[in-house]
């Protein structure tokens, strides 16, 4: 059975809803987040839909009592962080804890609605002690304990079975014993209100790239390829999923950009979209991940 964790102390009033910027974006939603769920309201001042949205959120927040907080990003002024989370549309709302993305939605939605995703995300901190055992389940997956992280993450999912984190993390404990058939499956199999969510979409993308590593050249021959001609996009494309095949993921990172660099278009802009599939992979606030998307955000908005 799961112990009951604690519900964190509420925060301040006055700390409950703030103006966010790419300078404070790691304090007061990444960094804040460990303590009380962190709602980000990402808009912008010519989004009509924004005005209306905004406020209502604000009211929702100020109800739940410091039970979560919220940020506004002005995605004109922070292209960098809007680029890092896939905003492709405005209004668009995530819901933090723990550092990771928890929940979320597009577009503006009915004043019932929000309350209710309030209310959903509230209740991250004092859900029965979940989230630390979630948090323990990923220590052990971290440790190499696939088969000990399998069983915490189904105990959880015993619990609640829509916890999208706990149904990710067991996608990826699979996919760390080598089930790719299981994961896959499991993943086919996902709830519509699970299917969307980051973790199980990063679970997805982990899939993608492990189908792709059973199938990954020789480095060295590969490295060979793409010294002895830097304009064979095939062979870099090629070293790129044979560098993250071994681990290599930083330099695998570096290689698509550089093939990126040459030709954004190859092959229908696939070095983006693996790009975008190592990203996805990757927690939202790994060094790997962000310097990647700044880069490439430099280079798309350059």
């Amino acid at each position: 059975m799961l112990e009951f964790g604690t519900t964190p102390a509420a925060p301040a009033a006055g700390d409950l809803i703030k103006d966010g910027t790419e300078a404070t974006f790691m304090a007061d939603v990444v960094d804040a987040s460990q303590e009380v769920p962190v709602i980000v309201d990402f808009w912008a001042p010519w989004c009509g839909p924004c005005k209306t949205l905004g406020p209502a959120l604000e009211a929702a927040v100020t109800a739940a009592g410091g039970k979560v907080r919220m940020v506004k990003i002005n995605v004109d002024e922070a292209q960098a962080i809007a680029a890092q989370l896939r905003i492709q549309s405005i209004p668009t709302v995530y819901a933090f804890w723990k550092g990771q993305p928890a929940d979320g939605f597009q577009g503006a939605v009915a004043g019932s609605e929000i309350k209710e995703f309030v209310d959903r995300v509230s209740a991250l901190a004092g859900d029965g002690g979940l989230s630390d055992a979630i948090s323990a389940a990923e220590e052990m997956l971290a440790e190499g304990a696939a088969v000990d992280a399998a069983q915490t993450f189904a105990a959880i999912l015993g619990e609640e079975p829509t916890n999208a984190a706990a149904f990710g993390g067991l996608a990826r404990a699979h996919l760390a014993m080598g089930e790719l058939d299981q994961a896959e499956a499991l993943l086919n199999n996902a709830e519509p209100e699970m299917a969307k969510a980051p973790e199980v979409e990063a679970a997805r993308a982990q899939l993608d790239l492990a189908k792709q590593a059973a199938d990954a050249g020789p480095v060295a021959e590969l490295r060979a390829a793409v010294a002895a001609n830097a304009d064979d996009l095939d062979a870099r494309f090629e070293l790129a999923k044979a560098l993250h095949a071994e681990g290599s993921v930083e330099e695998a990172v570096e290689e698509l950009l550089a093939l990126f660099r040459k030709d954004r278009e190859w092959n229908e802009g696939a070095a983006k979209a693996q790009l975008f599939t190592i990203f996805e992979a990757l927690k939202p606030d790994d060094p790997i991940a962000l310097n990647g998307r700044r880069k490439l955000s430099s280079m798309i908005f350059a």
